[in-house]
């Protein structure tokens, strides 16, 4: 019987101060792209501890969210290996300390701040097309509380 078929669950963080938002350059198999904080969920985690976590490995700041920006679905079609679709949780919240002598998850080559022009210029690097759409979104104000996320005990770390 095949395995049957199951999006990814991602998590990304969309972090501004003072007009640019923090992002991050990280080597893949189609070069370097640009991403927000973001990566996959993991057993035993919130969505919450997720985007915390992701944050910090990828940039070395604490990240707390404090609301929700949106809940994307996409599917990369850009190679038949890769071929995967992604329910990504975005969230914006509160930016901590930075600790510049954390290393950074393997991949990440730094983390930058850039403008929302500065990442629209920047559109080939994209690491998805969700990358703009979250900012922009963010933009625009759009938010939803956390409570409209529920994590049951058995899903989280015990």
């Amino acid at each position: 019987m095949a395995d049957p078929w199951k999006p990814s669950v991602t998590v990304a963080a969309v972090i501004e101060r003072d007009g640019s938002f923090l992002l991050v350059e990280e080597e893949t198999a189609e070069g370097i792209r640009l991403n927000q904080p973001a990566g996959h969920l993991d057993p035993a985690e919130s969505l919450l501890a997720a985007a915390a976590r992701e944050t910090l490995e990828e940039t070395a700041f604490d990240f707390t969210p404090t609301q929700l920006i949106g809940v994307y679905l996409w599917r990369n079609e850009r190679t038949d290996a890769d071929a995967a679709t992604y329910l990504r949780f975005a969230f914006c919240g509160e930016l901590g300390e930075h600790d510049p002598a954390r290393a950074l998850d393997h991949g990440i080559l730094r983390a930058v701040w850039l403008t929302r022009e500065e990442i629209a210029e920047r559109a080939a690097q994209h690491r998805s097309p969700l990358v703009q759409r979250c900012v922009d979104d963010y933009l625009k104000g759009v938010r939803y509380p956390l409570d409209l996320l529920f994590t049951h005990p058995s899903a989280a770390a015990r």
